[in-house]
């Protein structure tokens, strides 16, 4: 029996149905923002190794080749890592194949989110989306209006995200004087930009469109839906097929990680047991377990005996049928993802050589354009379009907040770092010199913008946020 299993029982066998299934909902809100907000360290410590590595002289140069090795997955003749006939590079495989598992991971939040979170509820959810929309119209004008006629113009999208890891993680720092609303908040904010930054992708990020590979690939996505509809629960199934669809887009000229998004939307939200068939089993098991023996026995005795080990078992196994496909692969994902993939992207692509650029080059170009785009125009939009929401009633504050607050979340919007960099990358093209310098030079914004947001925003929330804990903090 696993750990997790163990705990689940724990929580069933010394609380009520109700306050069990009361809380989940809140447990899970909690859970969620912790694994963002712990997430986001690991990412701060990738991006700051592969930031000096980069620099230093002995090992740059490793460092640099590293990523340019082939990544082969052979069946006979075929590798599975190709694109076009060719192998991929071990950062076109993180870039095209990790990535992608992170974009899954972000379409099971988005689905989770739109079916029982923050944005089923359309007037819960009308100022973060309202927000999230300033959020990424006001850093693309005035990208745009800085770079026009110039070779970096199609990079107007790189200052339009927010990373939820970073941006957590800063509100980690404050502990629980930050309202738990303000976080739900920025959560659902950054969740409605990730679905701006895959709109963005789909369509602007594609090209050389091969409409056979496309076709194979929308009839396999018609299987899955009907999987859907038949109510077919098997992972394999949704994962195996999804694989095979990422592949038809990596050589489709579709960008592959809209693959992970799609598949994802497929996966059925519905458990094979409903919660209340799930307690009655769970009280079934424990009812013949403590009646199989005295509490004295089952005090001393280490060794379960053949029924009781059967009576745990048909737990465990109801366990797993009352949690959803959607919800099991969400939290499963979690770790690989925020631990290795966001990590490891981190580490492959904020390796800037900083050496051959003068200061200058921050405050000039490129770089300078996405430094306003994230610290001004994801505070001005953010802030302005809130504001307005709530200004005409469309929507209320936060409860337990203030402007005050709502600025400096609104300037913790301005941490792009992930999914910027991955825009970046899409961008420009580094096999290309000149194109190399400017994605090295992006990248130096994206880094240098959201390093500010986050430290304006850090002292703006531990100066103007009251003294003590939040009125909604709840214990962990």
């Amino acid at each position: 029996m696993t750990q997790n299993t163990r705990q689940k029982l724990s929580r069933i066998w010394n609380a009520d149905e109700k306050s069990v299934f009361d809380r989940g909902i809140f447990f899970s809100a909690r859970q969620a923002i912790q694994r963002h907000a712990s997430g986001g360290n690991v990412l701060i410590a990738a991006t700051a190794l592969a930031l000096i590595i980069a620099n230093i002289p002995a090992l740059n140069s490793y460092y640099f080749e590293f990523w340019e090795q082939e990544v082969r997955l052979q069946l006979g003749d075929f590798n599975v890592f190709s694109h076009s006939g060719q192998p991929m590079s071990l950062l076109a495989f993180i870039n095209d194949a990790l990535m992608a598992i992170f974009f899954f991971s972000i379409g099971l939040e988005i689905k989770r989110e739109v079916l029982v979170g923050e944005l089923s509820s359309f007037k819960q959810a009308l100022l973060p989306i309202v927000g999230a929309i300033g959020g990424m119209a006001v850093p693309v004008i005035i990208y745009y209006m800085m770079s026009r006629g110039t070779d970096y113009a199609g990079g107007a999208a790189i200052p339009m995200a927010t990373d939820i890891a970073f941006s957590l993680g800063v509100l980690a720092m404050l502990g629980k004087r930050v309202p738990v609303s303000l976080k739900i908040f920025l959560t659902t904010l950054a969740v409605v930009d990730d679905i701006g930054g895959i709109i963005v992708i789909a369509v602007f990020y594609s090209s050389h469109i091969e409409l056979m590979l496309l076709g194979y690939a929308a009839l396999l996505f018609g299987v899955l839906m009907l999987g859907s509809v038949l109510r077919i629960k098997s992972k394999i199934f949704y994962l195996g097929i999804g694989g095979i669809i990422w592949f038809l887009f990596l050589n489709s000229g579709i960008h592959p990680t809209i693959a992970g998004e799609l598949v994802a939307f497929c996966v059925p939200a519905t458990p094979v047991f409903a919660p209340k068939k799930y307690i009655k089993i769970i009280r079934s098991s424990i009812s013949n377990f403590k009646g199989d023996e005295e509490p004295e026995d089952l005090e001393k005795r280490t060794i379960l005996g053949k029924e009781q080990m059967n009576w745990l078992k048909q737990g465990e196994s109801a366990s797993d049928k009352v949690i959803s496909p959607l919800q099991d692969l969400e939290d499963s994902l979690h770790p690989s993802v925020n631990y290795f993939i966001l990590p490891l992207f981190a580490f492959a692509n904020a390796g800037i050589f900083l050496l051959d650029m003068s200061p200058v080059d921050i405050f000039e170009g490129i770089s300078l354009s996405i430094i306003l785009g994230l610290v001004a125009g994801k505070f001005l939009g953010i802030l302005l379009f809130s504001w307005i929401a709530v200004k005409m009633h469309w929507a209320p504050m936060p409860a337990h907040a203030n402007w005050h607050m709502m600025s400096s979340i609104a300037m913790l919007g301005g941490i792009g770092f992930t999914v910027s960099i991955f825009i970046a990358t899409l961008s420009f093209n580094a096999a290309i010199p000149e194109q190399l310098a400017l994605l090295s030079h992006a990248k130096l914004g994206i880094v240098v913008g959201s390093l500010l947001s986050g430290i304006i925003a850090f002292i703006w929330l531990h100066l103007t946020l009251p003294k003590g804990v939040a009125p909604d903090a709840v214990d962990d």
